[in-house]
């Protein structure tokens, strides 16, 4: 059993009196007993009644379902965390499905957005672009030891969600992304460190805004940023050597390129780019197996080639090589569309990551309205490709017409349709209309949480590629193994794993596992990645028995009880 759940935590090593209820690490207000209180120096701070955990998370749940909208309830449970880590939690364990759009994505948008204005009390650790040579000071100054982390989740706010920049308001981005490790996949929340990397914003609502919490000056892009991103991979290995690096919504200039320089560095990890990619071969992996096809069979068009739509179409493209396309047949099934339309090898503006993907110009030369240099759209691709798999990451609402959606399904039996854009309304295509342009023989799944569709009869389960069912298990895994690197291998594991809990064939089913049973799925994701992580040789820890190694790992809110003898 985890230690965290069962061993008792000596009351010297709390703090005492009113210090004591206001740490939310150790605070647990009105469940204290007569005898804690007394022994704690809180006698006559709480009121008399002495409430379990369970009646605790009641009430609670009561007082957030009492709240007027959704922005209101993400304010409420950042209260509650704020005062009550384990209330936080046990509310979460409870609620998951209910609570995690209301804690991440969608509502965290409106969040973030709302940061510097709620701002409250800060939480994590906060690194300058201003001040790189602090960075070391600032991780040591919160507190952990060398063995004390797992777990880091660092953002630059520059790439959050569908919304764009939002500077140092993005923390609200690594500690929501923490939330859902421990609620889903039960990492210790003791053992995690969200990190704000404040190299300035470009947004001028927030340079202009009194209250704003970041560095108040444009964004920096030159070298000094990389100072500040290598200032922090190293301190962070030298300070923390057992730690995910986790990187989280960075713009499109740097996401790839800091994965690609750090990844055989350092064991990192960016769920943008390798959780996307992991969660929607998932979904293919099951709807290639409704359509009876397989990964060798696909022509995909990617519509959004930024860091999340390219990071789709590498993993899709290991799933290829894997079903025995060579490298370069794996590629040339794929056609990505970004805002100067379909990628062709002649553009002056093409990042390095988009460059394997773009189509020899002479391929195209007659498209687009036989054009010689012209753009050549979203719906023209899909007319000259038919494609099999059509994924959206482009934040284009409606971007999936009907006539667009119609045509593909014309050539193909059983069309996989992803649009997978967030917040909400940025979505490429409702659900309903995708099912109902193809007859239901759509095979869709989505960004956000869209209720069951009904067609002729038939109810459709609408698969949520919520990267809450992979990266938790990544995580999870890669810390049981005390993996050294993420490799491609234990990214295709998780894909495999979660495509194999769900049950597609059966009529209306959905394509990915319901949010509901996350932490059923975040534990069999991190058996299968800690497993290839031994087999790739990047595993420090003992296997004999991974499988109880990661219910051993799992975190649960409880209240260990307090040995009032030391």
């Amino acid at each position: 059993m985890n230690a965290t759940m069962t061993s008792s935590v000596p009351i010297s090593s709390l703090p005492r009196g009113r210090a004591l209820l206001r740490d939310p690490r150790f605070n647990r207000g009105t469940a204290f007993t007569p005898e804690e209180r007394s022994a704690l120096a809180i006698e006559g701070l709480l009121p008399a009644a002495v409430l379990s955990l369970d009646g605790q998370a009641r009430r609670s749940y009561a007082q957030y379902s009492a709240q007027s909208d959704d922005l209101a309830r993400n304010t409420f449970l950042a209260s509650v965390r704020q005062r009550n880590e384990v209330l936080f939690y046990k509310l979460l364990e409870e609620h998951l499905e209910e609570m995690l759009p209301v804690v991440y994505t969608p509502v965290v948008a409106q969040a973030i957005e709302r940061y510097s204005a709620e701002f409250r009390r800060p939480e994590g650790v906060y690194l300058s672009v201003d001040d790189i040579d602090g960075v070391e000071t600032a991780l040591r100054n919160y507190g952990l030891g060398a063995g004390d982390v797992d777990l880091i989740v660092a953002t630059d706010g520059e790439g959050l969600l569908g919304i764009g920049d939002w500077g140092a308001n993005g923390m609200n981005i690594a500690v929501g992304k923490l939330a859902i490790y421990t609620a889903a996949a039960g990492v210790q929340p003791d053992r995690v460190i969200p990190v704000m990397l404040d190299a300035g914003t470009d947004n001028e609502a927030l340079l202009n805004d009194p209250v704003y919490v970041g560095n108040r000056h444009a964004r920096v892009r030159d070298e000094r940023y990389d100072e500040l991103i290598a200032a922090f991979v190293e301190s962070a290995r030298r300070l923390f050597p057992s730690a995910l690096l986790h990187w989280e919504d960075f713009g499109p200039a740097n996401a790839r390129r800091i994965l690609l320089e750090y990844r055989d560095q350092a064991c990192t990890f960016n769920d943008d780019i390798q959780g996307t990619g992991a969660i929607v071969v998932a979904a293919g992996l099951a709807g290639m197996r409704v359509a009876g096809t397989r990964p060798s069979d696909q022509r995909v068009v990617v519509f959004g080639a930024g860091t999340a739509g390219v990071g789709i179409a590498d993993q899709l493209r290991e799933a290829m090589v894997d079903d025995g396309l060579g490298a370069g047949e794996a590629t040339r099934r794929f056609w990505c569309v970004d805002r100067q339309g379909l990628l062709v090898d002649d553009m002056d503006d093409l990042r390095d990551f988009q460059q394997p993907y773009a189509r020899p110009r002479s391929e195209v030369s007659d498209w687009a309205d036989g054009a010689p240099r012209g753009p050549i759209g979203l719906a023209e691709v899909v007319a000259r490709v038919h494609p099999t798999m059509l994924i959206g990451t482009s934040a284009q609402p409606g971007a999936f017409t009907e006539a667009i959606v119609r045509e593909m399904a014309a050539h193909v039996e059983r069309p996989m349709i992803f649009p997978l854009s967030n917040p909400t309304d940025r979505i490429e295509a409702v659900p309903a209309d995708i099912i109902r342009w193809t007859g239901g023989r759509g095979l869709v799944a989505t960004g956000t949480p869209w209720d069951p569709v009904t067609y002729e009869g038939t109810d459709y389960v609408i698969g949520q590629a919520n990267n809450a069912l992979s990266y938790p298990g990544i995580g999870l895994g890669t810390t049981v193994a005390r993996a050294t690197h993420v490799t491609d291998g234990m990214l295709r594991a998780a894909a495999e794993a979660i495509a194999g809990l769900v049950h597609a064939q059966e009529p209306g089913a959905g394509l990915l596992p319901p949010i509901g049973n996350l932490r059923v799925t975040s534990a069999t994701v991190a058996v299968a990645v800690a497993r290839r992580a031994a087999k790739d040789g990047v595993a420090q820890a003992d296997l004999a028995d991974p499988v109880q190694g990661v219910q051993d790992a799992m975190w649960r809110a409880a209240y260990p009880p307090l040995d009032l003898e030391r």
